[in-house]
């Protein structure tokens, strides 16, 4: 990062758009900045020093040390959704139908990035929603916090939980995030999409992270909606120890670099064996930790 300067003044980043961010000051005002060299990783929610330029714009100088920051990466970039939040709500409906791999994606990303989880389960009205309650069950009884609602027609309990909290939706497009975020805050306006009428996949229409305020504290970040979720930049230990069913199995294999396959004395295959999602989750750790590895190998073959 830059050196700040002695003009330096500080702000939070509400709004990130690649190179340009909006970043609030003190004073509440909002000034247009741009970060000084590509070098720099400014993700909303960054508390930053940055300098006038012009009327109500400036420039990004320095960040400061982040509480938190969750993140998506692959083998080509990263992807920050957000710095110094607290909690994640993923955000989840049976139309269109999510997918539990994602889901499973972002609950490790959280974990790992020492936020607290919650799910967030949408269009409760709709029989398809209805339809997946008894495998999020699951993840209820593995300690996760589930809320269960329908943006159209109550948000009272999602209100009270996020009351004070620095929270981020994150999720698949379609799922309701930015109707939630308009019903939660009717002053955001934020824009919403109709599913498609060929596909039940939604449409994206959050293009970049945005901060809101609630008036008594804490602060909701929307989010673009996804569709691939790369874990890159977790290690093997820190893959398996995001998925609490398999807490106790931790350092329990006969190998010590068991991979949970086809090798005897494994203690992930054995806890797997107590719930039909476990085992599948058991696949798809396994699938993010060899995802990472052939990663790995191909930097190293072309780095």
């Amino acid at each position: 990062m830059t050196e700040q300067t002695s003009q330096a003044h500080q702000g939070q980043v509400i709004a990130s758009f690649g190179r340009r961010h909006e970043v609030r000051d003190p004073d509440g005002i909002v000034w247009n900045c741009v970060r000084r060299g590509r070098q720099q990783d400014v993700a909303c929610g960054d508390q930053v020093e940055f300098n006038f330029t012009s009327h109500q714009e400036g420039v990004i100088e320095s960040v400061l040390p982040r509480e938190t920051v969750l993140y998506r990466s692959d083998a080509h970039r990263q992807k920050i959704f957000a710095a110094n939040v607290h909690l994640a709500g993923i955000v989840v409906s049976g139309l269109p139908r999510y997918r539990e791999n994602l889901l499973t994606r972002c609950l490790a990303a959280a974990s790992a990035a020492q936020m607290k989880s919650l799910i967030v389960c949408n269009k409760q009205d709709l029989a398809e929603t209805q339809a997946i309650a008894q495998e999020l069950q699951y993840y209820r009884n593995l300690g996760i916090e589930i809320i269960t609602l329908s943006a159209k027609h109550s948000v009272a309990e999602l209100t009270t939980r996020l009351s004070g909290e620095h929270s981020i939706f994150v999720g698949e497009s379609g799922m309701g995030k930015s109707t939630l975020i308009n019903a939660l805050l009717p002053e955001a306006h934020t824009r919403t999409g109709q599913l498609s009428s060929s596909s039940d996949t939604g449409t994206h229409t959050t293009t970049a992270s945005r901060r809101f305020a609630f008036s008594g504290g804490g602060s909701i970040t929307d989010s673009p909606g996804m569709q691939v979720f790369g874990l890159q930049h977790l290690s093997k230990q820190e893959v398996e120890a995001s998925f609490p069913e398999f807490a106790d199995a931790l350092g329990a294999c006969r190998f010590n670099d068991c991979n949970h396959d086809q090798e005897p004395g494994c203690a992930f295959k054995e806890q797997a064996l107590s719930h039909p999602q476990s085992a599948q989750r058991l696949e798809w750790l396994k699938e993010i930790v060899a995802e990472n590895a052939r990663l790995e190998h191909w930097e190293r073959k072309n780095g």
